[in-house]
């Protein structure tokens, strides 16, 4: 279950600025102004962009977050690589990030160690002489960064979220999402049989005949295809409450017998707790009878393709090959790998994000935008309480309820206030890539241990790094979080147009916000509580709401026979919806006190919502979109704008949009949450 709100899905976070658009006015190169704006209002504000940006084979979508992506990748490459080049005392931060770095280039080493870094590893796995010494290896594997069956981590309490509790979750999935396993269409049987091909690979690139690599390959996929049938669906993992089933210690022990909780936790350096979350059950059970009904080799195969899989980008090019081919290829799409230097930055910043952050920040965040930012932030609050107001549909009880949450959000801006510690991670040359990518998911098992278990949560931490180009709302803390990365073209420009600023960066705020009154985050209360704090009749009224946005967004045609799943993104098209609203109504507010005028032919209301379309802009191949409507909370950008701003009295007013109109829709028939 995953409660954090993100303006967009973790695989698209990126960093940087886009060279050709300003904040001083819009760029009319961006537009396509041969298409009416009651046409598809997408193409229009941005169809110049996307024609000026097609796909290349790097890549299966390409937008506005993958442009700046390019740029700030090479920013922190610079960075990195200034480390990289210097010899730097051992221990150090610079040695740290430079070694590591170093050993990610070295594809000569790579090649010649070949699967060389794995064979201790798997030797562990093949060895064990029954069930109970493989299951020890699998705890041992799970610290190492390695998660066959479920996932274990820490994280608040949804009922008493000051504290941290320890958190089970389904899992056991390499392909991630249950219907990859399950439905038959033609596209994902493609997929399946994409994945078979990839185990029998790995298989035979540790050294597997091809027969051997076969029958391992049908035991990996037994177990995966039986843990997913009963697994929940991206969309029931939404239930909140059907997510969560808080236990003692000793009721796990009792309820889930077959499994070795203690030996579990013991080789994950846990200390003694007295609480867990089973978040999902069935598939708790599911890996219990595994482990009874299973033969031994069939589970020494699937633990030994799970080792496999995560180190297939660690090894030589052979392994990253397989990688690629089959998720980048077949799962996404995309014709070539990304070079080697952006797979080494990226593993970089994955295990020492917060170490680059802080040097990404000295250089590249001025101090001027994260004083701007408080202030649009201040305005947006002023918007949304007053729209909470506003709400007919909703009874003084609640609405002092909402007020009290939105004025406890804990804001954070830019770059954290203290820089997590890397003092116990070693980066050793001496041993191979692989091996040091295992110190670090060490490390940081055991820091994360250490930190929360039986621990109060820290307000003050960071779920993202400040050069991430994205945002996100955390309702255990009540917190919105706006990295660095993202203050920044196109998004926000410290003395830019107050039009393209709240357009672009105001509508990010206020989706943050929004999250914390989303069919999700209306659940929490101001600490951060799973608490109903509605009246009946007022809930009623927000859930007949949020559905009319469920059904609209059900009606969206992504691909011939592909709809947008509205149950799936209804947390994130409201938090589109009510952060257009709410951005636009903190922008009326700044232009009574401070006009702005018509600039390149545009009105500013023109601007504000042509701003906001523009952030949207990409192109994606079908296999991405695809992926993306089966799995991502978040709807394809195109219908962030086609389906969103239909629902919008403003934007019809701006565009003159009409009865007649394509994207025309009657009033009574709008949607209107926030």
């Amino acid at each position: 279950m995953q409660l954090k709100h993100v303006l967009l899905s973790a695989g698209l976070l990126a960093t940087s600025v886009c060279a050709q658009t300003t904040l001083k006015g819009y760029d009319k190169a961006n537009m396509d102004a041969a298409v009416r704006p009651g046409t598809d209002f997408y193409e229009y504000a941005a169809g110049g962009w996307m024609k000026a940006h097609p796909l290349t084979s790097e890549h299966s979508e390409y937008g506005q977050f993958h442009a700046l992506d390019e740029v700030n990748r090479e920013r922190i490459r610079t960075l990195i690589e200034e480390l990289s080049q210097k010899k730097a005392e051992d221990g150090t931060l610079a040695q740290k990030i430079g070694g590591l770095y170093r050993l990610a280039m070295d594809s000569v080493r790579l090649n010649r160690e070949g699967a060389t870094p794995l064979r201790s590893v798997l030797a562990t796995v093949n060895g064990a002489k029954d069930k109970r010494e493989l299951f020890m290896t699998v705890a041992r594997l799970t610290r190492l960064g390695v998660s066959p069956f479920f996932e274990v981590g820490v994280s608040a309490d949804l009922k008493n979220a000051k504290l941290n509790l320890v958190q089970i979750n389904q899992g056991g999935l390499t392909l991630g999402d249950r219907d990859y396993y399950l439905n038959d269409d033609a596209e994902t049987v493609k997929v399946r049989e994409g994945y078979k091909k990839y185990i029998q690979q790995l298989f035979q690139l540790v050294g597997y005949s091809a027969a051997d690599a076969a029958k391992k390959m049908e035991d990996v996929l037994a177990i995966e295809t039986r843990i997913a049938k009963v697994s929940f669906s991206a969309t029931e993992q939404r239930d909140i409450e059907g997510n969560y089933h808080k236990m003692s210690y000793d009721d796990l022990l009792r309820d889930f017998p077959g499994i070795d909780w203690n030996a579990y936790l013991l080789m994950q350096n846990f200390p003694a707790v007295t609480e867990v979350s089973v978040n999902q059950l069935q598939p708790i059970h599911e890996v219990e009878k595994l482990w009874s009904e299973s033969n031994i080799e069939a589970l020494k195969n699937y633990v030994e393709f799970f080792v496999i899989d995560d180190a297939s980008n660690a090894l030589s090019d052979d392994f990253r090959r397989a990688n690629f081919d089959f998720y980048g290829k077949v799962m996404s799409g995309s014709e070539q790998d990304r070079p080697r230097w952006k797979r080494a930055v990226g593993t970089v910043e994955g295990v020492l994000g917060m170490a680059v952050g802080k040097m990404y920040v000295e250089r590249y965040f001025p101090e001027q935008s994260k004083q701007r930012m408080l202030q649009l932030v201040k305005n947006l609050q002023v918007a949304l309480g007053e729209r909470i107001q506003e709400q007919k549909w909703m009874g003084a009880a609640t609405k002092a309820e909402a007020q009290n949450k939105l004025n406890s959000f804990y804001v954070k801006i830019g770059y954290p206030d203290k820089w997590r510690s890397y003092d116990g991670l070693h980066i050793d040359e001496s041993l191979s890539f692989y091996e040091n990518l295992q110190r670090a998911a060490a490390f940081a098992n055991d820091d994360e241990v250490q930190r929360k278990v039986n621990k109060p949560v820290d307000r003050d931490e960071w779920g993202m790094t400040p050069q991430t180009i994205n945002a996100y709302y955390d309702p255990t803390t009540n917190e919105i979080c706006f990295p660095a990365g993202i203050l920044q073209p196109p998004f926000f420009t410290a003395d830019g147009d107050d039009a393209i600023n709240y357009g672009a960066i105001g509508v990010v705020i206020g989706h943050e916000m929004t999250h914390g009154f989303d069919d999700q985050g209306a659940q929490f209360d101001k600490e951060g509580n799973l608490r109903n704090w509605w009246t009946e009749q007022d809930k009623k009224n927000f859930e007949q709401r949020t559905q009319r946005m469920v059904r609209t967004f059900n009606a969206v045609e992504v691909l011939p026979g592909v709809h947008v799943n509205g149950a799936l993104t209804c947390g994130e098209n409201i938090a589109d919806h009510g952060g257009i609203k709410i951005a636009y109504q903190a922008f009326q507010k700044a232009q009574a006190q401070n006009p702005s005028t018509v600039n390149d032919g545009f009105t500013p209301e023109q601007r504000f919502f042509l701003a906001y379309s523009l952030v949207w802009a990409g192109n994606a191949r079908p296999e991405a979109l695809r992926n993306r409507v089966r799995t991502d909370p978040h709807s394809p950008g195109r219908w962030r704008v086609n389906a969103a701003l239909p629902q919008i009295d403003a934007w019809y007013k701006a565009f003159n949009i009409k009865k007649g109109d394509k994207l025309f829709t009657p009033k009574a028939k709008r949607v209107d949450v926030w």
